[in-house]
């Protein structure tokens, strides 16, 4: 089985995942909330 979790808090994913675009990489996170995270890490940086 190939579990994938959460870029942003390792939560497992499962159907619902959101994909985001990151720095040219597309990860998956569990929620909106992670995606915002990620976002706002990365315009940071």
């Amino acid at each position: 089985m190939n579990e994938t979790t959460c870029a942003a808090c390792d939560y497992p994913l499962d159907g619902n995942a959101i994909k985001v675009t990151i720095g040219g990489r597309t990860v998956e996170v569990c929620c909106e909330e992670c995606a915002q995270k990620l976002r706002e890490a990365a315009a940071k940086s």
